[in-house]
């Protein structure tokens, strides 16, 4: 009884945050032919699924907040003045990993020389099993991941699911991976669901930065300390700033002005997710990303997970991401009570 009255005490508590504004209708359009899905939140962008031959991996770019504001970087794709060029790999939202079998599906795009591409992985995307529009949108994928000779190592098996108020865009992302192989994961730190966000929302900093991939490759990021850049990170264990990295939490907050208003982007991990709580690679450059999987490096060794999966079998990741935008961030309390519910909901939905 004493369970039941709290989780009832807990939704009558989100009622003000998210239920009391109107679900907006979420149309999903596809187009074939550009090998890209629009998706609109009544008559306003939202985002696109684009899966294009070109591209190493598909992701969804750009992405909206609800007052109209990019949250993502333009580069490589549609370049903005003054945003940096730097890792042309990360575009918009995405998942994938550093070393799948040895091969390297994070790091892989058209700045990769010919000759070196033998070490890189793609993700390409076979089929589009749904969309649907509504009060809730979706779309549905199954992609190959695999290395240059097109050889198979994992099938990707991803539902997007789309929700926005007034305030609020919501994507829910559900993705299994079955091996065709048996397949392992190393602890790296590249991984697992990353987005590169708008260049207003990067933490500002002065110093240059060198950043290495397990290929060697070295990328320098230079500082950014202009006034238009004042992003903040916060994670469910009050880890702030730079001090985000390499922490785990249930959830992490980037949050900054853009246009008039503040934008909050809470991207949620899921208690039945492996890793659960995940660490936080989340660089003040402008990459926020959740990698459950590069516990080794994440800890100075002191633990070791290496994911391995044997021929035929399968792990599922359910990940939240919820951009706000108002005139302040969205407390710790709220985000505390938004990641309760999603973290709940699978469970009821099981029932």
């Amino acid at each position: 009884m004493k369970k039941i009255l709290s989780f009832t005490l807990f939704l009558a508590a989100i009622i003000p945050i998210v239920s009391a504004q109107k679900k907006q209708f979420i149309t999903v359009r596809e187009d074939s032919a550009r090998k890209e899905i629009i998706v609109m939140a009544d008559d306003s962008p939202f985002t696109a699924f684009i899966y294009p031959d070109n591209l190493e991996k598909p992701t969804l770019y750009p992405i909206f907040a609800a007052n109209g504001e990019v949250i993502t970087r333009g580069f490589p794709l549609a370049p903005r003045p003054n945003e940096p060029t730097d890792h042309p790999h990360h575009i918009g939202l995405w998942m994938n990993y550093e070393s799948v079998n040895g091969l390297d599906f994070w790091n892989n795009s058209s700045a990769i020389p010919e000759i070196k591409k033998n070490k890189y992985g793609w993700i390409k995307t076979t089929a589009i099993s749904e969309t649907k529009s509504g009060t809730a949108g979706v779309i549905k994928y199954t992609a190959d991941w695999c290395d240059i000779k097109k050889h198979v190592l994992l099938k990707e098996h991803t539902a997007f699911t789309f929700t926005a108020t007034t305030n609020f865009r919501v994507i829910d992302r559900t993705t299994t991976f079955t091996a065709m192989e048996a397949v392992s994961f190393a602890d790296v730190k590249d991984g697992l669901l990353g987005l590169r966000v708008a260049h207003e929302l990067e933490l500002p900093s002065k110093e240059e930065r060198q950043f290495t991939d397990m290929h060697g490759s070295v990328t320098t990021i230079k500082g950014n300390s202009e006034s238009n850049t004042i992003g903040h990170y916060i994670t469910s264990e009050n880890k702030v700033d730079d001090d985000a990295w390499g922490t785990r939490g249930k959830w992490c907050m980037l949050y900054g002005q853009k246009g008039k208003d503040t934008i909050s982007i809470v991207i949620m991990d899921n208690p039945d997710n492996v890793g659960y709580p995940t660490y936080w690679h989340a660089r003040g450059y402008g990459l926020f990303a959740a990698n459950p999987l590069g516990q080794k490096v994440f800890s100075n060794g002191n633990e070791v997970l290496n994911l391995r999966l044997e021929k035929g079998n399968s792990v599922t990741f359910r990940y939240r991401i919820l951009i706000a935008s108002d005139k302040k961030r969205l407390s710790i309390m709220a985000v505390n009570r938004l990641w309760e519910e999603f973290a709940f909901s699978n469970k009821r939905d099981r029932k």
